[in-house]
């Protein structure tokens, strides 16, 4: 069996679910499991929504966006009533609180992978395809309490498992990513954009050949196409490369999605909803040698970046120690760091985080906060035994007029890591790239 999973631009409006039929009717003979995200857009909607009810003002955006949806897919007027409802209801309470929890954010984000998944059966089955709509907790994923970022308990996958062996197998399963439901039924989620992470997880579960995350771009990418127009696909890159481009900030996957298949050794394909013929990136332990210094670039914008100077770091065993106590504490997630005998450099996408922490910080140093930063990262297989790349990299961005503030690279790491202004991102990727791709 494989594992498809589609993200909201692959199911944004009929004619893209209508390629999405073609391509899961083409794979039928490999008993495709189904993962879907929310129609594109609508749990932007949602979220606008909750917020909106938190400060008072109701709106209907995004139950308006899905009855549009049905009618462009013909389903029954009253198959999501059921939803709107309870959505409505939801919406309601929230604003008579005026309070949005991340419970609550959990509950009113679920509705889109929910009524996506029963558009697309409806329109599945009524075009000769039988499929049915199914919750992922109908199926075993329980998961912790962890609102926003819930992950399954230890032990779900002999559940899961058990679920899909009852399921009819001449209908396809068409599975909602992204939530969750823990101990107590109360819904959770697994972090935005992580229908990933649900496909790979199920995958993992049932021993699945392959998990296949269909988007809108030709597999992963040697850059962001919308910066570099020249951006090429890989063919094939392995499981570490990809995980450390999908954390520093590549579009094409989320950050979790490859531990559960780099666990259970199953590839991951990516591949283009709109061009199906293409073969895509193939993603798993071990890829053919790329002839190139680097795999791909990669950049995480929107960054904060807190320094640290104090003399009392000097010979003080168990300094950096009590720093990060204090920024654990504070739930500060660390991307980049950097040290000398009195400072410390880090950076981080939690600008509140770093806020709360700094006054804490301040009675054992100076501290600064510098935002609008992006880390930039360039990724490969072999940046370890290529001698002078680093200074190429460097020469080239120099050569840009962009200036490198901050700089990480740990002993055999095959990611170079840079902190550069925001407003630099165009120029940095695409001399970048030009040095790094196009004249290789």
């Amino acid at each position: 069996m494989i594992v498809m999973k589609f993200g909201g631009s692959s199911v944004a409006n009929r004619s893209q679910i209508e390629k999405v039929l073609s391509i899961v009717r083409s794979a039928r003979e490999r008993a495709p499991v189904v993962v879907s995200s929310a129609h594109k857009g609508i749990t932007d909607a949602l979220v606008n929504a909750a917020k909106a009810a938190a400060a008072g003002e109701l709106g209907t955006a995004p139950i308006d966006l899905q009855r549009g949806l049905l009618a462009q897919l013909e389903c029954p007027a009253d198959l999501l009533e059921e939803f709107f409802g309870e959505l409505g209801d939801l919406l309601r309470g929230i604003s008579l609180v005026k309070e949005l929890s991340p419970r609550s954010l959990d509950y009113v984000s679920s509705f889109g992978e929910r009524m996506s998944v029963r558009v697309i059966a409806d329109f599945f089955t009524r075009n000769g395809l039988p499929a049915r709509a199914h919750d992922v907790w109908e199926l075993g994923f329980v998961t912790d309490d962890a609102f926003g970022r819930a992950r399954p308990l230890a032990g779900w996958e002999a559940n899961c498992r058990a679920a899909f062996a009852n399921l009819p197998a001449d209908e396809i399963a068409i599975v909602t990513g992204f939530v969750g439901k823990n101990g107590a039924g109360e819904i959770t989620t697994v972090g935005r954009n992580g229908s990933d992470l649900t496909a790979s997880l199920l995958g993992g579960a049932l021993a699945a050949d392959e998990v296949q995350i269909w988007t809108d771009t030709d597999g992963v990418m040697t850059a962001d196409p919308s910066v570099v127009e020249g951006a090429r696909n890989i063919p094939q890159m392995r499981f570490d490369e990809a995980a450390e481009l999908a954390y520093f900030g590549s579009r094409v996957l989320h950050p979790s999605t490859l531990l559960p298949a780099m666990s259970s050794d199953i590839p991951v394909r990516v591949l283009n909803t709109n061009r199906p013929e293409h073969p895509g990136t193939v993603i798993q332990k071990v890829a053919a040698p790329s002839p190139n210094a680097a795999t791909s670039i990669a950049y995480k914008e929107r960054q904060s970046v807190l320094v640290l100077w104090t003399t009392r770091m000097f010979g003080q065993a168990g300094f950096l120690a009590r720093v990060f106590e204090i920024l654990g504490r504070r739930e500060v997630d660390v991307d980049m760091i950097s040290t000398s005998e009195v400072s410390i450099s880090l950076t981080s996408a939690n600008r509140r985080a770093l806020e709360a922490a700094q006054q804490e910080l301040e009675t054992i140093g100076k501290v600064e906060l510098h935002h609008g930063k992006t880390i930039l990262a360039v990724v490969g297989q072999h940046l370890p035994a290529r001698p002078g790349i680093g200074a190429q990299v460097l020469a080239a961005v120099a050569g840009a007029g962009v200036n490198v503030e901050m700089i990480s690279y740990g002993m055999g790491s095959i990611n170079f890591t840079m902190l550069i202004d925001d407003a630099d991102i165009g120029q940095a990727v695409k001399v970048l790239h030009e040095m790094l791709f196009t004249t290789a």
